[in-house]
Parts: structure tokens; C-alpha cells; sequence
């Protein structure tokens, strides 16, 4: 499960002051003294009972075009800052089943019952109401490939809310869990490690009655301007057959292969498709297994 994190005494910060410091110093998550760091900073912000409230206000008499600039999530996440140095604060709106959100949006909306792990560590906490619940469980990231269908060997940890207070640490590629709403409206927030290579590594959605991998729904705009590229121009081709050979990122290569197999037909699909079965790692191969059979 996330690492829980025992909340630093902290001054109320406000979030101009938590940017400014954490622009200076950098985030990541995974060395101990920025963990330190952030984490005094954020319980600092948490300690502010006033600041989210002014922002939201803000933003919504600024017909909400900040958000509409910068966002790239959903609408129950309000970003308060996205830094050049790779990271970001956001506030995440967790309705509970009586809510109209919920009622209008349903659970998927906000990922409630979606088992899942992250492609990037964030350091969370409890900012106000009885928080989200979750089923917490650990896999081991080193021992998995990235197959669809392939066994995580998943152990349960604890069911547990993100309260008022609680400060937790999600780690990337190891912690797993399933969500489910709050009894009343809840906010966390959040400090996002978002470095460059996130968006080239998957997330898993896992089915929890298998104890697999059920999904990889990571993808990139690259990924998607390349399987309409192939179709468009012969440069568009050639692109593709260079990601296909080269990307350092497995899915990336798969895309490819899979994007440049889309415009063939019988025999020259095929081909294309068993290209990847040569590929040095077992996701690629076995996703063109897999469409080799479809």
C-alpha cells in the first residue's frame, strides 16, 4: 500500500509560498530529504483552510480559462500549479454516491471501483472531509512484464480513508488500489513527480478476481497522430517503421508495429505483426501474438 507519512508540524503555508520553494528545490519523491521536504510543505498548504476556497472562487469569476489552459485531466481535478521543474500540485474532488456529480458522471468518472496502480509517485493528504476510501494492495513492479493478462501476485494490504490529516506516499509501479466514495464530499491534494518519462511508461488497470493485468490505458498524442500518420503519407510509413525498430519505449514500438499492420492486408500484415514476436521485450512480443491471432 502508499507509504503512510506521519504529517510534519508545519507553519500555514500558502500556495504562492509552497510553489515558490519547491520550484527552487525541485521534486522527487523518491530521494528522502525532497520527500522531507515536500511533505513539510504540503501539510503547510493542508494547514491553510482558506486558500483552496479563494482559488476556486477566483477561478470561476475568471470563467474558469486557467483551468481550460492547463488542465489535462478531469474535471474533479483542480490544478493550483504545473512547474517547468517536472511537477505539479493539484486539488482532487472526490463526490460521494449521493452527490448530483456522481448521479450525473457515475463511478468511472472518477476512477471508483478501477483498480490501479501509477506511472508516477505522488505525496497525498487528507484536505477536508472523511476522504475516499480505498482496498490497498502491493505488487512486485521488477517481476512483471507488462502482458495483458499476466499474474501480478497482488497481496492485500488494508481498506483504509484518506482522512483529514493523512499524508501518504502513492509510489510508482508498486502500489495498487481500488476506490470507492466517500460518505460526504472530500478534497485531497496532492504534490504530482511528473517527470519526462511518465507518459512513455504504463499504467495497469487490474482485475482483481484474476490477480492481472486487464488493461494499459496510458497513451500519448504521439501514439495516436502515428496510427493516423501511416495512413496519410509514405513519410508517415517510414516514421513508423523508425519507432517500430528503434523507440526506447516498448509500447511506443508496439504502436507502431501495430499502426503500420493496420494499413496492410493478409500476408503483408503478417509480416509486419511478426516483426514484433522478434522484439527484445515480452510486452511487445506478446501484444503482436495476440493480434496475430485476432
Amino acid at each position: 500500500m502508499p507509504r503512510p507519512i506521519d504529517p510534519p508540524a508545519a507553519p500555514e503555508y500558502d500556495l504562492e509560498e509552497v510553489a515558490a520553494r519547491l520550484d527552487e528545490a525541485g521534486v522527487d519523491l523518491g530521494d528522502e530529504d525532497s520527500l522531507s521536504r515536500c511533505a513539510v510543505l504540503l501539510a503547510g498548504l493542508a494547514n491553510n483552510r482558506d486558500f483552496l476556497a479563494d482559488r476556486v472562487i477566483a477561478e470561476l469569476k475568471a470563467s474558469y480559462r486557467d483551468q481550460l489552459a492547463a488542465n489535462r485531466y478531469s474535471a474533479q481535478v483542480f490544478l493550483l500549479h504545473r512547474s517547468r521543474r517536472g511537477y505539479f500540485i493539484r486539488a482532487n474532488m472526490w463526490p460521494a454516491e449521493r452527490d448530483p456529480a456522481y448521479a450525473a458522471s457515475g463511478a468511472a468518472a472518477f476512477a471508483y471501483g478501477l483498480p490501479h496502480d501509477h506511472n508516477f509517485s505522488f505525496l497525498t493528504v487528507g484536505y477536508w472531509g472523511p476522504g475516499y476510501i480505498s482496498d490497498y494492495y502491493d505488487y512486485d513492479a521488477e517481476a512483471v512484464d507488462g502482458r495483458l493478462g499476466e499474474p501480478l501476485n497482488l497481496r492485500f494490504v488494508e481498506r483504509s480513508a484518506l482522512s483529514e490529516g493523512t499524508m501518504m506516499l502513492y509510489r510508482a509501479h508498486r502500489d495498487i488500489h481500488s476506490q470507492l466514495p466517500p460518505e460526504r464530499l472530500s478534497v485531497s491534494l496532492n504534490i504530482m513527480d511528473e517527470g519526462e518519462a511518465v507518459p512513455w511508461r504504463d499504467q495497469y488497470i487490474v482485475d482483481l478476481e484474476s490477480g492481472t493485468i486487464a488493461r494499459r490505458p496510458t497513451i500519448t498524442a504521439a501514439e495516436m497522430l502515428l496510427r493516423c500518420a501511416v495512413h496519410l503519407t509514405d513519410e508517415g510509413k517510414d516514421v513508423a517503421d523508425h519507432f517500430a525498430a528503434a523507440h526506447p519505449a516498448p509500447r511506443v514500438r508496439a504502436t507502431a508495429l501495430a499502426a503500420l499492420a493496420a494499413v496492410e492486408e493478409g500476408g503483408g500484415r503478417a509480416a509486419v505483426l511478426e516483426r514484433g514476436l522478434r522484439d527484445k521485450d515480452a510486452r511487445v512480443r506478446d501484444d503482436c501474438e495476440r493480434w496475430l491471432a485476432g
